[in-house]
């Protein structure tokens, strides 16, 4: 009782899978993917035991088209299932049942598919794969166009509640995720997603000048921590490391209202600008004087 989409990036080969539906949790349910293996959608009436079947299949070599079809033919209760998988090469399979809710249908695009049932209108699944196909960026962002075209499109009959998005890279560890995000209950489930991985793209940033700092490079690292902050000017945190950072290469008046802001907002990062040392944020111990936190 949702909607979906399934793709595989085919210039990097990440894979991916999201969904919104009136429902609570959806992520929780209906996604599944794994690093160079493929990303599921299981839904409709879910069982959720096709995603790591469906997984273990690719995994196996099996393809996107023949895993799906080898668990439907198992399935006694196929014609109240939806699936969509999408695999490694690139390769989408899609499944709607026959007594799926209308509105209910798919559609296989070029390493995508796109799926829903319980529908407003019959528009949702074709809107979604067209937007994905006109979107830019990464793969992250071309499946949250997708489900917003899918909502702008009628959506779920029912309305809204949830949404999730997964995003696996093309090699790595089983449990490795570039993207997992889950938005269980909320009015506005994709406005609240979309805020969610633009606050993930910030803090990926941030997590750069964490690994340049530690290696002795602070210019470059407060150049990112400043960039996580204009991404999300909202976060505390990255406010709190920009204007340290901002201090540091020499903006000083406005590093420091930054820093206060952050203080004013919770006291404890001031405790923090007391502990931390010239290898964590060079400006720190100056900033704390002139605080009077020293």
């Amino acid at each position: 009782m949702t909607y979906s989409i399934v793709a595989t990036d085919q210039d990097t080969g990440a894979m991916g899978v999201a969904v919104q539906s009136h429902w609570f949790s959806v992520g929780s349910l209906v996604t599944w993917a794994e690093p160079g293996v493929g990303a599921i959608a299981t839904q409709a009436n879910v069982d959720s035991s096709y995603g790591p079947r469906t997984l273990a299949l690719l995994r196996d070599g099996a393809g996107a088209r023949d895993a799906l079809d080898q668990l439907v033919a198992r399935d006694e209760l196929a014609n109240v299932r939806q699936v969509a998988v999408a695999d490694r090469t690139g390769q989408v399979a899609a499944h709607t049942g026959d007594s799926c809710m209308d509105f209910a249908g798919h559609v296989l695009g070029d390493g995508h598919a796109c799926q829903a049932n319980i529908m407003a209108t019959p528009d949702v699944w074709p809107a979604m794969a067209q937007a994905y196909v006109a979107a830019e960026r990464d793969l992250v962002h071309r499946l949250l166009a997708a489900l917003e075209a899918g909502e702008a499109a009628g959506g779920d009959v029912r309305g809204r509640q949830s949404a999730a998005v997964i995003v696996v890279a093309a090699t790595g560890e089983p449990w490795e995720r570039s993207v997992d995000l889950r938005v269980e209950d909320h009015p506005e489930p994709l406005q609240e997603l979309r805020r969610l991985v633009t606050l993930q793209d910030a803090y990926g940033e941030a997590a750069e000048g964490d690994r340049l700092t530690a290696e002795g490079e602070y210019a470059a690292a407060a150049e990112r921590y400043i960039a996580a902050y204009e991404r999300a000017p909202d976060c505390i945190e990255l406010e709190f490391w920009a204007g340290l950072s901002m201090v540091h290469t020499g903006d000083a008046a406005q590093g420091l209202e930054h820093v206060r802001a952050a203080v004013r907002r919770h006291a404890g990062w001031g405790e923090l600008l007391t502990r931390l040392a010239p290898d964590d944020a060079p400006a720190a111990a100056n900033v704390a004087r002139t605080l009077g936190l020293r």
